[in-house]
């Protein structure tokens, strides 16, 4: 079994940045991608970035392309999304995920619990 731990959500003003950790214990997981997904209040869970395994490969939505970004380190099995540029819509419940390299929920098989990231204007 695989437990995820994110840290780093909290409140920040507009334009301002974060940077988050989501690190797993309990079984590596230097195999599995790791995707994160947000969910603003009243909405479905959204995706938003993903990289695989290896960390040579990246997938962001369009909705913050150019503003997040990710890394990994597999030694420390801990992923490391920085977040820039953030506006009001970003304000959800943002939670990571290890499994199946992909955009789809689905794909993945543990979450973390996720943090509440809240963006004032």
């Amino acid at each position: 079994q695989v437990q995820l731990v994110e840290s780093g959500g909290g409140l920040v003003q507009a334009g301002g940045s974060l940077r988050r950790s989501c690190a797993a214990s309990g079984r590596t997981v230097g195999s599995s991608a790791i995707g994160w997904f947000r969910q603003a209040p009243g909405k479905e869970r959204e995706f938003h970035t993903a990289i695989n395994w290896r960390a040579d490969g990246t997938y962001y939505a369009d909705s913050v392309k150019g503003r997040f970004t990710i890394s990994r380190d597999n030694a420390q099995n801990t992923g490391f999304p920085q977040m820039h540029s953030l506006n009001p819509e970003d304000t959800a419940v943002y939670y990571c995920a290890a499994g199946t390299y992909g955009l789809d929920p689905s794909a993945y098989k543990y979450w973390g619990p996720g943090t509440q990231v809240t963006v004032s204007s």
